[in-house]
């Protein structure tokens, strides 16, 4: 059988934890001036992955450990 690769794109934007993976929160690319600081500030950090999402992200991530 075949190496699985790694699909490059969900590489770049979710990481793996030890129970499932985790994303950059959205609203925070551009557009900022009109959004208050305490929006802005409140979404920073990483955000779970909707438990819909999981299986599909373990075939795109198959090794992907960081």
């Amino acid at each position: 059988m075949p190496k699985l690769k790694t699909h490059r794109g969900a590489a770049k934007r979710f990481r793996r934890t030890a129970t499932g993976f985790k994303r950059k929160q959205t609203n925070k690319n551009h557009i900022l001036t009109k959004k208050a600081p305490k929006r802005k500030r409140q979404l920073r950090g990483m955000e779970d992955v909707a438990a819909a999402d999981v299986p599909a992200l373990r075939t795109m991530l198959p090794t992907k450990a960081r």
